[in-house]
């Protein structure tokens, strides 16, 4: 081997390690949102009650599914098939990128069936004790009742067969291709009798490869459970208003940031101790997020200036309270990565971001 040649391994290596360093630091972020998500809805289920909450995941899933079903379709070849398989096969595919365990079965060009096998990804952990079947199929009717309108076939419907939260083994249904058009309440309805078909990986569909390289798919994995996050914290304030949705988000944050400062360090390759570890985590954090920050130091305390917040960033319903929800998550870290390690933010004069951070202790 030349010096030239031993000299371009080298600086090979470099950049895959440099690419996987990258792809870790997303998955760590991709986990922090996960886990906000999750927590605030069950945030709502226990300070707000099952009904609010039922009534919040049919609206963030109805907005989601609004927004990203039929683009969904496109930047994954779908839009060709039968409306029963484009829909159980969007599902299949759309959540396997963000990471969530999926399965998918066809049965015929009418009836196509999806099933989501423990562990849920939404009700991570222990988290599937705290959720009423009210808001699992709240999450149904927001989205998979919903496919047939979409797609401009109101013959199709979901059949839910089982559900998680139920004690059932997994959550699962098909989509089926009526002779007649369905009515709002025929586009959900159970069959708790029925068992889904066993799932051959072989016979699922695949991601067409050369749209889908590594890099897309990492930055995929990582904004499927920002996007939810994104989704979500609108849709609370206008359900219960910026007062209550400014308290629920800040202290999903807070709860979230603490439990997870650890894990989401470990994959940052951050440090735990003081308000200097907290803010070189912090700067991490922001890039990991695709958020430009400029960082300055006096006198042994720490200024961050973020100058954007992608997460919010053309949201065209956002409102200033929305912010509390990262408000919160940054106390929480604070207080995981150390104690007395003191936050505070200011909004710029004409409010919403950029965000001003002091960071102290």
């Amino acid at each position: 081997m030349t010096d030239a040649q031993d000299s371009a391994q080298r600086d090979s290596a470099r950049q895959d390690n440099a690419q996987a360093a990258k792809w870790l630091r997303w998955r760590a972020v991709a986990d922090l949102y996960h886990a906000y998500f999750t927590g605030l809805i069950l945030t709502v289920v226990t300070r707000r009650g099952t009904a609010d909450a039922a009534e919040f995941v049919f609206r963030v899933f109805r907005r989601q599914q609004q927004e990203r079903f039929l683009p969904g379709l496109d930047k994954l070849g779908l839009k060709h098939l039968p409306p029963a398989v484009a829909a159980a096969q969007y599902h299949y595919l759309s959540n396997w990128i963000g990471g969530v365990s999926v399965e998918y079965m066809y049965e015929s060009d009418r009836k196509a069936w999806i099933r989501y096998p423990p562990p849920r990804w939404i009700w991570k952990g222990t988290a599937i004790c705290g959720v009423p079947g009210e808001v699992s199929r709240a999450m149904l009717r927001g989205w998979h009742a919903n496919n047939g309108v979409a797609l401009g076939d109101t013959r199709l419907g979901f059949v839910c067969t089982k559900q998680s939260v139920d004690g059932q083994d997994g959550l699962e249904g098909y989509y089926y291709e009526y002779d007649h058009a369905l009515e709002i309440d025929q586009r959900l309805v159970f069959a708790r009798h029925l068992e889904a078909p066993l799932f051959d990986p072989a016979a699922a569909p695949d991601l067409p490869v050369a749209s889908w390289p590594k890099p897309r798919l990492e930055k995929a994995y990582r904004n499927y459970a920002m996007e939810y996050v994104r989704t979500a914290a609108p849709v609370l304030v206008q359900l219960f208003g910026p007062e209550d949705a400014s308290y629920l988000l800040h202290l999903t944050g807070k709860l979230i940031g603490m439990q997870y400062f650890d894990e989401v360090a470990q994959g940052l390759t951050a440090d735990k101790g003081n308000a200097r570890n907290f803010t070189a985590f912090l700067g991490a954090l922001f890039e990991a997020q695709d958020d430009a920050a400029e960082i300055t130091e006096s006198g042994g305390a720490f200024e961050i200036r973020q100058q954007t917040w992608k997460l919010m960033a053309d949201v065209a319903d956002a409102h200033p309270a929305c912010a509390s929800l990262l408000h919160g998550l940054l106390e929480g870290l604070a207080a995981g990565c150390g104690r007395r390690i003191a936050v505070t933010m200011r909004p710029s004069p004409g409010g919403g971001p950029p965000f001003v951070w002091s960071i102290g202790g």
